[in-house]
């Protein structure tokens, strides 16, 4: 298509642009926070496997003063609190990271269909574009280009 031919289609900006690009940082931003969280679930689930490990691996001494056995076993639940509570938060992280997980998922559709609708509009944009190529082409085949004057008569030699 020339130049002149071109002008004719005037490529209309897809007017949606800025929130395409918002759009494509927010999720950007989703999914650093998705993995972020899913890190941290899996930190918690380390940590309360090892307090777990080492809660099931504790033993008590053969030979314990009465004193000596009631602070090991005070030791002993208290451990025990505490892997419990390492198992709370990792069960919590990873519901925190199932749900920002959801979050990115959202961002990613709102963003696909952002991309959806800009394609749409690219294509809109070449179609137009072949149409006027192909009136062009139709113009000069049928000796309309450059004829000014409707009364002018073409040349039939």
């Amino acid at each position: 298509m020339a130049a002149a031919d071109r002008a004719l289609v005037k490529r209309a900006a897809f007017r949606l642009q800025p929130v395409l690009e918002l759009r494509r940082t927010q999720e950007r931003a989703a999914a650093a926070d998705a993995a972020r969280a899913a890190r941290n679930a899996a930190d918690a689930d380390r940590a309360a496997a090892e307090r777990e490990h080492a809660l099931a691996t504790s033993a008590l001494p053969a030979r314990l003063s009465s004193g000596d056995f009631v602070a090991a076993m005070v030791l002993l639940r208290a451990a025990a609190t505490d892997a419990s509570d390492a198992r709370a938060l990792a069960t919590a992280s990873a519901e925190q990271a199932a749900a920002v997980r959801a979050e990115w998922t959202a961002a990613a559709q709102r963003t696909k269909a952002l991309e959806r609708l800009r394609e749409r509009h690219l294509e809109a944009q070449r179609h137009a574009e072949a149409a006027a190529e192909e009136r062009a082409a139709d113009d000069l085949v049928t000796g309309r280009a450059g004829r000014t004057d409707p009364r002018e008569v073409p040349w039939t030699g």
